[in-house]
């Protein structure tokens, strides 16, 4: 039987699984702001349908590939992901499981909820984009998704404790080893879960339900702030004692998924907190101040990211040159984040603001940047499945050397 990564295994190949999923959302963005959908939160069947019949035949076509683009990423994100699930599995037999849970190494399974969390916003788009009428028992929908984003918030809450409770009881936190913020993955999965809940909070008009979905949010959302924090001070004290660790450059990206998560679960908290207990709508300045300070964090983090990694000469070794790591697969989640936060901005900031007029050409003028990142983000992707998904003869057994391609 063929072994589908090229590498030996760890949990953060489940980041091509995340990173295809991201993608997924990153084409839902394009219907969410571009297709007018008045009676529903997010477009739904109905609206996209009435695009495709109608007259209009370039808007169509664009619509088409958007949803073609959806399906495509969110095929490969279950494919991907129904792989990782089996080689953890079989992963947790081997001896390398039992050191990665007694080493800094351990937080690296936090990105199984992350994944998981995002696989049931996948889901969602699915069901929303293609399954007739199913809008119209969303509000029977919504307790379960609930449940769902719970379930991997309790699951995240297990798998952190443990290791959380070994550092304060043994100790044995590894300093050195610490230089860069790959521990930020402990955020980032509790920073999904956020933004999971707060969507029935959103969107729910049936109170017990969005305030449910509000508190869920809060919870995981303040949480992973104090993570973010925390794990941020550590990572820096050790960065700056013993400078990045080269092959974790790309952690100090992991910022930039994080502000996308906690902004959109901040505007989703605010708005089912002023439709369903205030009765009215949020004021379009607050979107335009929340996020135009966490795309501005973005935008920091993401230039000195780049820089510290052209410095390390990470995208020549790591992307275009020889060397392999799992860990390549952190650059997607950056790319498509901040896409997806540059949509929010650019609609909820600046169009419901009356700042900027939507179709103008100052606006596709700011779109285009955001384009070429997508772009990028999926040229990147390319280039890391060559390396570390295989496409050859590959067995199932795990070594320490490479499979044949």
């Amino acid at each position: 039987m063929k072994k589908p990564f090229t590498q030996t295994y760890n949990p953060l190949y489940f980041l091509a699984s995340l990173g295809n999923g991201g993608l997924a959302v990153s084409f839902f963005m394009y219907l969410m702001f571009m297709v007018k959908h008045p009676d529903t939160p997010i477009p739904t069947f109905n609206h996209v349908s009435k695009i495709i019949t109608g007259d209009n035949y370039l808007l169509a076509g664009l619509t088409v590939l958007a949803m073609l683009f959806i399906l495509i990423f969110a095929f490969r994100h279950f494919v991907l992901l129904f792989q990782n699930v089996r080689a953890f599995a079989d992963y947790k037999k081997t001896e390398q499981y039992e050191i990665m849970k007694n080493s800094n190494s351990e937080v690296t399974m936090m990105v199984l909820p992350l994944t998981f969390a995002m696989s049931v916003n996948i889901l969602f788009i699915l069901g929303a984009l293609f399954i007739p009428g199913l809008w119209g028992i969303v509000e029977y929908i919504f307790p379960f998704a609930l449940i769902a984003f719970a379930i991997i918030g309790i699951y995240g809450l297990k798998l952190f404790s443990e290791y959380f409770y070994r550092l304060i009881v043994k100790g044995d936190f590894d300093y050195i080893n610490n230089n860069n913020l790959s521990q930020l993955l402990s955020s980032f999965a509790f920073a999904m879960v956020a933004v999971g809940l707060a969507a029935p909070g959103a969107m729910s008009t049936t109170v017990a339900t969005s305030v449910v979905g509000i508190l869920g949010s809060i919870f995981f959302g303040t949480l992973s702030v104090l993570l973010l924090i925390l794990k941020l001070v550590l990572g820096f004290k050790s960065i700056f004692r013993q400078g990045i660790s080269g092959e974790n450059a790309p952690s100090l990206w992991i910022v930039i998924p994080i502000m996308t998560l906690l902004g959109i679960s901040s505007v989703r908290v605010g708005a089912g907190i002023f439709h369903n207990l205030l009765e009215m709508s949020p004021p379009p300045v607050l979107y335009f101040f929340i996020l135009g300070t966490l795309v501005s964090i973005q935008a920091i983090m993401g230039l000195m990211g780049y820089a510290v990694m052209k410095k390390t000469n990470y995208f020549a070794d790591y992307i275009r040159g020889e060397k392999n790591s799992v860990g390549s697969y952190s650059l997607i989640c950056p790319g498509v984040a901040a896409f997806v936060l540059g949509m929010f901005f650019i609609h909820w900031g600046l169009v419901k603001t009356h700042i900027l007029t939507q179709f103008s050409t100052v606006y596709f003028l700011l779109i285009l940047p955001l384009v070429l990142v997508q772009i990028k983000t999926l040229l990147t992707l390319y280039r890391i499945d060559k390396k570390l998904l295989c496409t050859g003869n590959c067995t199932e057994i795990y070594r320490e050397e490479n499979c044949l391609n």
